[in-house]
């Protein structure tokens, strides 16, 4: 007996300064659900399989998460009553059998459905931009494109930003907000909710914008990188699309990825940054310090500069660069830009491994036949496209979309006193 004690005692001593066990899995490996957290889990993936499905019945609900139908009840009538859903009649449905002829409806109770409440407003949404800040309202169920109502100057400083996010919350009155969602450039360090670095706003690095924020609406406050909430809100509008690379043209070029329908983590807050991937010979000075950045080139900016560079007897503006390409077409100063971006992203497919390109911002408003050769010259650099298909397509900005989306995932169960982040991880 003895022997057989010291044995399991010297077996606990090795598995304490190993860190192993008999299955090879690390201790921090194994997680044990706690029944405690079971509640939230449950409702945060009732929520994303709404956000995936739109409207759905109970029992349809039960069956795609694998519930029982009385545990889903239950949990869709807490969310009801909350305020998180809304219920809709589902119509009584009948057939046309033949010319004329009509099948009788099921007699019975019709259906509910239930969805993301889209009735009120409950999120105050900021897009913080180099030049405006845009706000508007959002419904829990909000997924349309971007239609902000109204924006203020940024400013330059910290003070000036807070003066006008409160001259336009008198403008836009919300009672009890129930978070405010703000979308920002730059590095971001979500974590701690602090810009680590933003060539275009550095007077964002050092101030604490969930504070000026909250201060202003009594609320709680989300930070989202500006390109990662791109990606969310085309994930929920296109729920069908689990993986992909999202591109972003503006005032800067930037990018985030979806795996499995999540935003990866990262050890460092550096992501998509494909504007500040240096290009060879050129010789544009980026906001960043460095030099050749491809934002200097496929930018707003960039681009104007470029256009006004070979063509300097038309007005360096958007809308004549844009006719310009109308009625000329691809001409060498254009095309040799769309070369670098598509080195750039199909450099990018071949080391994430990811065969489908989302194309947002600017560069979608010109001619058609810039995104087409635009894909071509992806696909000729993507590995993938040797074996199978790499898709190219524009879409649509729906920042305001992703940003409620992280929303409901951050604020909204917290609000229902579901405070734990995720189910506890214990070492056995």
């Amino acid at each position: 007996m003895e022997a057989r004690q010291a044995r399991r005692k010297a077996h606990r001593e090795w598995i304490a300064r190993s860190g192993s066990r008999r299955d090879g899995r690390r201790p921090s490996e194994v997680m044990i659900v706690v029944p405690a957290h079971m509640g939230r889990m449950n409702k945060l993936a009732l929520l994303t399989r709404l956000q995936q499905l739109g409207t759905a019945s109970r029992a349809e609900l039960a069956k795609s998460l694998g519930l029982s139908q009385p545990t889903c009840g239950k949990i869709v009538q807490e969310l009801l009553r909350s305020g998180v859903l809304e219920e809709l009649r589902r119509p009584a449905r009948s057939r046309m059998v033949g010319p004329g002829i009509e099948r009788r409806r099921k007699l019975g109770r019709p259906g509910v459905l239930v969805r993301l409440n889209q009735s009120l407003p409950r999120f105050l949404a900021i897009q913080l931009d180099v030049t405006q800040t845009s706000l508007g309202r959002f419904s829990l169920g909000f997924t349309g494109a971007d239609v902000w109502e109204t924006s203020v100057p940024t400013g330059k400083t910290a003070t000036e930003w807070a003066r006008n996010l409160a001259e336009a919350a008198r403008a836009l009155p919300l009672p009890d907000p129930w978070g405010v969602l703000i979308s920002v450039p730059g590095l971001l360090d979500a974590e701690r909710g602090r810009v680590v670095y933003s060539p275009n706003l550095h007077w964002t690095e050092t101030v604490d914008l969930r504070r000026v924020a909250a201060e202003i609406w009594q609320a709680p406050v989300v930070l989202m990188q500006e390109e990662q909430a791109l990606a969310l809100g085309h994930r929920r509008v296109h729920p069908d699309h689990d993986d992909f690379l999202l591109v972003d043209f503006g005032e800067g070029v930037g990018g985030a990825v979806l795996v499995h329908g999540r935003l990866p983590a990262n050890p460092l807050p550096v992501s998509g940054e494909l504007g500040h991937t240096p290009v060879a010979g050129n010789p544009r000075r980026c906001g960043c310090g460095a030099v050749g950045c491809l934002e200097t080139l496929v930018s707003l900016r960039g681009l104007l500069e470029s256009f006004a560079e070979a063509v300097p007897q038309a007005p360096r503006t958007w809308a004549a660069l844009r006719q310009r390409v109308q009625e000329r077409g691809l001409e060498p100063w254009l095309s040799r830009t769309l070369d670098a971006t598509a080195v750039v992203i199909a450099g990018a497919l071949n080391i994430l491994g990811l065969q489908r390109v989302v194309l947002t911002g600017m560069l979608t408003e010109l001619p058609t036949s810039v995104v087409e050769y635009l894909a071509q010259r992806v696909r000729q650099g993507a590995l993938w496209a040797r074996f199978g298909q790499i898709y190219v397509e524009t879409a649509a900005r729906h920042r305001a979309a992703g940003l409620v989306a992280a929303g409901l995932e951050k604020l909204v169960l917290n609000r229902l006193g579901e405070d734990t982040p995720d189910a506890i991880r214990l070492a056995q």
